[in-house]
Formats: structure tokens, C-alpha cells, sequence
């Protein structure tokens, strides 16, 4: 078994090498990441100069590594495309400190690059953990590798696509696993102003919307103390258009030609 691991925290975060090492006792690991952190850039690619890409002493013995000056989408397409000799089995990308939830999974790093594995045709995981605290990147590195154990088994339409999440919690504590759904508008993006003394400038911020989760979803699931599950999908390349008239486009076109 070949398995591609990357993430969006950088070459040498703890949860990379976590992951490398725990999959390792099952299959052949090839770490391709960038070069240093890159949370947020959910699907960015690089198309205005070229990547460089440099082998690097791994932190687990027997594994190919490599760093990538470019997005964790670029590490995935450049691993996929020309740094990996054979067929790959499963692309799994983390382990995020931090949670990936609800419509944080459009922007995350963590989540585009298990996404392009999977858009590449390769079953995937996204990895992250409710915390900033390393004490449990153990537990979900293991989930990985039983996930990863365990894919043949699994019975799903096309090759399996799952966000997972671990609550803030050691593993006596956690009261199950929840395979759940996206949590719907968890987040807003508002704009904070502040002046450095010679001119203004603006600040991003994401801030959580506070209400109750659905019983079902994501953020529900992790505030109740259970691991999340989310098989994901790309329903938007396939969709049928929309039911509205041709009618609508036809008086669109008259006074487009009109104007």
C-alpha cells in the first residue's frame, strides 16, 4: 500500500510526522508538504512562478520527504504528477491543530489538499484535531491508520472523501464516533480597521456564530465529545442547471443586445 501524507502547517509540524509514523506500519509513506505554513489557502494554486521542490531529512526513518515552496494543493499535484514513482493507494492530509469544521472546510489547507487527492481519482482523509495541545495527535494518527486499514471495507459510490475531527479530549474520554454532516454557516467573515501610524490598514477575522448545531452535523458532534466523520463530495460538477425558463435567457440576450 502507497500512501501520500501532507498538510498545511509546514514540512516539520508534529502532526505531519505523527501521521508519517503511524502509517508507516502499514504501507509505504511519502511526505510531500510545503515549506512552511500555509492554513487558509484552501484550494490555491501556484501559476505565476514555478515551484521548487527540495528533499529533506526525514523525522521518521524509511520515508521519502519532501518539501514543496508552494501551496498544500501544489504538494499533492506536484507529489501525484512527478515525485511519486508508484500508484498511490490514499492521500491523507494533516494532522491539523485545530478543527476543520462546518464552512471552514472551503478555506482550510488541510481539507484542499485531501480534496485534490480525491479529485485526482485517490481516496482521502483530512485530519484535525480540536486543539492546539500535541498530547492528542497520537490518538488521531492511529484513526488514520485504522481508516486507512480499513478502506476496502468501506461501501461508498465513488472512492471515499472524509473529514475527520478529534474533540479536545484523551481517549477514555471520548464518548464515540459520529459519521455527520457539515454544520451550515459556523462562521463570519468581518473586517477589523487599525492604523500603524503612518496609514490604515484591514484585518480578516473569522468569528464563530454562536447557536446550537444541528444534532446531526460536524460542530455538533465535536461539542458533544465525539469523534466527526464527514464524508464529503464535490455535488457541484455535477448538478443538473437550474429549472428556469429559456424564456428568462432569451429576453436576457434582447436586452443585452439592446443596450
Amino acid at each position: 500500500m502507497e500512501i501520500l501524507v501532507t498538510n498545511d502547517d509546514g514540512i516539520f509540524a508534529p502532526g505531519l510526522w505523527r501521521l508519517a509514523r503511524e502509517l508507516k506500519q502499514a504501507a509505504r509513506v511519502t511526505v510531500v508538504a510545503p515549506d512552511r505554513e500555509q492554513s487558509g489557502l484552501g484550494t490555491a494554486v501556484t501559476l505565476r512562478h514555478p515551484l521548487r521542490v527540495q528533499k529533506v531529512k526525514p523525522l521518521v526513518a524509511d520515508v521519502e520527504a519532501y518539501s514543496v515552496d508552494g501551496t498544500p494543493t501544489d504538494s499533492v499535484i506536484l507529489a501525484l504528477g512527478k515525485l511519486l514513482r508508484d500508484k498511490v493507494d490514499l492521500v491523507v492530509s494533516g494532522i491539523n491543530s485545530g478543527p476543520n469544521l462546518g464552512d471552514d472546510v472551503l478555506i482550510s489547507g488541510t481539507v484542499g489538499a485531501a480534496l485534490m487527492g480525491y479529485l485526482h481519482g485517490f481516496p482521502a482523509l483530512a485530519v484535525s484535531v480540536a486543539s492546539l495541545d500535541e498530547q492528542y495527535l497520537d490518538s488521531a494518527a492511529r484513526l488514520a491508520a485504522l481508516l486507512a486499514k480499513n478502506l476496502a471495507h468501506l461501501s461508498t459510490p465513488t472512492s471515499p472523501f472524509f473529514n475527520i475531527n478529534l474533540p479536545s479530549l484523551s481517549l477514555p474520554e471520548i464518548r464515540g464516533i459520529k459519521f455527520t454532516r457539515l454544520a451550515s454557516r459556523s462562521h463570519i467573515d468581518t473586517v477589523e480597521e487599525g492604523h500603524d501610524g503612518r496609514k490604515a490598514y484591514y484585518w480578516l477575522v473569522r468569528q464563530k456564530i454562536e447557536r446550537d448545531a444541528a444534532k446531526d452535523t460536524d460542530i455538533w458532534a465535536i461539542d458533544k465529545g465525539y469523534i466527526s466523520i464527514t464524508p464529503l463530495h464535490t455535488e457541484l460538477l455535477n448538478q443538473p442547471p437550474p429549472r428556469i425558463d429559456d424564456g428568462l435567457g432569451n429576453r436576457l440576450l434582447k436586452e443585452l443586445k439592446e443596450s
